[in-house]
């Protein structure tokens, strides 16, 4: 273990392989005093520890209870404008209540809620026997940022009169779409629909279908314990620091980023809880959701059925129990039912299986174009298998992989090298400042501040450039902390050219995990059950030219259009993130070998950008997007569903046509296709075709 600042803290490796279905823990049963001590300790220790220092005062309190309220109904679904305001007096309180151990406001919440949940139910039966009327034009506001509570429980009654009549349309053209696909494939007509649909089997079948679903969903919002109302009141408080640090009640430490990887059988995404949804973070290289290529991050998984089952409505569920129903055994198929960035839905259907290993370490190619021989190197993530370096041996980890494929490559004799950390989220630092020293002939690589604004410089050492050709770094907005660190330091050296997306994710923070038992006198350490952890952020990454890799992240040298430009992904987008500073940059000599001239390579980019026919269907693309992303007002009546399904359906054939998507649809005999190689993807990835443009006119834009 560890000493820092004083208390004993435990850091941690943020890839966390777990499996679900097998990890078994005994449920905490609710303790008050328990919950009091846990309290005392995130008011004691949390505004020490953390590194911003921010006081607990009022104003930590306000902004804690808007996380607050916002997790205990967040798409204002139950509770009405005056419970809001009946919990809002607690709003600059909670602070004392951690302090004096009076804790009030989870029970609170926890009483309105599910009073107003069982009015729902109350609902429910009513209002799907009224029935709806298909054609009448009727709107829903989809984004609950632009919605109050309702007023009075009659406007919360035709809330949910609209939820239910938008689920029972969506299931009803579900249905529809599936019947008239099997009799095209028995080559029969579509069947005429009569004047009235809600007559029709199908109909019924949805409404039955909707309402089974929302029976289900009630009672499990019903089922939370007491336990877990506290649990998230904490996670929320402690949240306001900053959205990277979070309470971990002891059953659910592993809940944070479930990394459904390695050999576990699944999907091969990584989630996260956000606003009452789950959200996909990153699709893990190699995954059975990679191969398959629909679903993508930032979307919201609404639904999970087994093929020819019945669909689960996961909104809500937490993370743990919605993991239970997406995974499952290899070879058999998951369907899920997305909310994409751009406010359509899809069905996706993924063939699970294991995650292809090989695709998840380093991997590296040759490519030709003019003349010009360029060696490729694809880093999924920075790992390291720390477990087994722990029990004294050599595990495998991604700089050698790397030192290998850029020795294997220059004995191929390559001209140029570019290097891909597209989606990259990072990993092990220690690998960032190997593999950026690979490229380096010595000096420091990142800077690390923690909150007594003690800076510590990590050096590449090694003065031994390995490669000192033409290197290009391709990034998006997916590329994060250790990847960011990599590019951040060759591109201040001046070393590399940075091509990508207009920024990376900007993950500049480091976290350590605090074990809360510790804090325990020694008298009561038995006394009570596992308190939990508390992941807290310690310190601060800044770039060798003195600015934070923080909110802003990495700006390339040469933007390039990406289909995901509309997305509000990355640090800056996130609620309580920490800011962007600076400090006093380290000294360091740039790169004195050959390098690109900046202005001079900008301008050739520039103009083959605005001339390629994939880049520009690219930007309209994510124009379309950024614009169905503004309209979150949805249309609730057949006609417009009906032309918003064939509209999303003609943009995805246009996409696949234009060779930015590839067709997901895959039939049970499809599943076992030879999938593309390598080189093969990359022949169709723009961002390819200009890095190997600009490296044919290296000559002239050297200097």
């Amino acid at each position: 273990m560890h000493r820092l600042y004083g208390i004993h803290i435990r850091l941690i490796v943020l890839i966390i392989l777990v499996s679900v279905g097998t990890v078994e823990s005994r449920p905490i049963e609710f303790d008050s005093s328990r919950n009091r001590i846990i309290a005392h300790i995130i008011s004691n220790q949390l505004p020490e520890q953390h590194y911003s220092r921010i006081p607990f005062n009022d104003e930590l309190s306000k902004t804690g209870f808007d996380i607050y309220l916002n997790q205990l109904d967040p798409r204002k679904r139950f509770l009405l404008q005056s419970d809001a305001n009946q919990l809002g007096a607690f709003s600059t309180h909670i602070d004392d209540e951690l302090r004096r151990g009076r804790i009030v406001l989870p029970d609170t919440g926890m009483q309105m809620l599910n009073e107003r949940i069982r009015q729902v139910q109350d609902m429910l039966e009513p209002l799907l026997n009224d029935g709806f009327d298909p054609d009448k034009k009727e709107y829903l506001e989809s984004d609950p940022d632009k919605i109050k509570f309702a007023a009075s429980k009659n406007e919360l009654r035709d809330r949910w009169r609209l939820i239910l009549k938008m689920q029972v349309l969506n299931e009803y053209l579900v249905q529809l779409e599936k019947k008239n696909k099997k009799r095209a494939e028995e080559n029969l007509k579509e069947e005429a629909m009569p004047a009235d649909i809600t007559t029709t089997p199908i109909w019924q079948e949805a409404v039955e279908t909707v309402k089974k679903r929302t029976v289900r969903h009630l009672n499990r919002l019903l089922k939370s314990s007491r336990q877990d109302h506290y649990d998230r009141y904490f996670n929320s408080i402690v949240s306001a620091f900053d959205p990277h640090t979070s309470f971990m009640p002891p059953r659910s430490r592993e809940d944070f980023d479930i990394h459904m990887s390695g050999s576990l059988e699944g999907i091969g995404a990584l989630l996260r809880e956000e606003d009452g949804h789950i959200k996909v973070v990153r699709i893990i290289p190699g995954s059975a959701s990679e191969r398959q290529g629909g679903l993508g991050p930032e979307d919201i998984i609404l639904s999970v059925s087994e093929k020819d089952g019945e669909a689960v409505d996961i909104s809500e569920m937490r993370i743990r129990e919605a993991v239970g129903y997406i995974r499952g055994p290899k070879g058999s198929e998951v369907i899920l039912t997305v909310l994409k960035p751009d406010g359509s839905r899809k069905v996706i259907p993924i063939v699970r299986d294991v995650v292809s290993i090989e695709e998840s370490y380093v991997q590296s190619t040759i490519l030709k174009e003019s003349g010009i021989k360029t060696g490729y190197i694809k880093i999924p993530s920075f790992y390291r298998d720390f477990s087994v370096e722990r029990a004294g041996k050599k595990g495998r980890n991604v700089s050698d992989d790397t030192r290998s494929a850029v020795v294997k490559l220059k004995k191929e004799g390559v001209d140029a090298l570019i290097i891909d950390l597209r989606n990259d989220g990072g990993g092990a630092l220690v690998d960032a400042v190997k593999i950026s020293g690979m490229f380096l002939p010595g000096g420091p690589v990142v800077q690390v501040r923690d909150f007594e604004e003690n800076v510590r410089v990590l050096e590449d050492t090694d003065k031994t450039v390995l490669y000192d050709g033409p290197l290009i770094i391709l990034i998006n907005q997916f590329s994060a902390s250790a990847s960011e660190i990599m590019a951040a330091v060759l591109q201040d050296y001046n070393r590399a050219l940075i091509i990508g997306s207009q920024h990376s994710h900007g993950k500049g923070t480091v976290q350590a995990l605090l074990d809360l038992n510790r804090y325990l006198p020694i008298l009561h350490f038995k006394q009570y059950d596992d308190l939990g952890a508390l992941k807290v952020t310690i310190q601060k990454f800044y770039r060798v030219s003195g600015g934070s890799v923080q909110y802003k992240g990495v700006e390339p040298d040469i933007i390039a259009p990406s289909i995901f430009d509309y997305l509000e992904t990355g640090e800056r987008y996130l609620d309580n993130s920490l800011p962007w500073s600076t400090i006093q940059p380290v000294a360091h000599e740039v790169w004195q070998g050959k390098r690109f001239d900046l202005e001079k390579t900008k301008s050739l980019a520039a103009g083959w950008i605005d001339s390629n026919k994939k880049f520009n269907k690219i930007k309209k693309e994510a124009l379309r997007g950024k614009e169905r992303r503004k309209q979150s007002r949805v249309n609730i009546y057949l006609s417009a569903m009906k032309e918003e399904r064939r509209e999303a359906e003609k943009i995805k054939e246009e996409a696949i046509a234009a060779g930015l998507i590839e067709r997901d649809d895959l039939k049970d005999d499809d599943a076992d296709k030879e999938k593309k190689t390598l080189k093969e993807e990359l022949a169709t990835d723009p961002m390819i075709d200009l890095s190997l443009f600009i490296l044919g006119h290296q000559d002239a834009l050297h200097r």
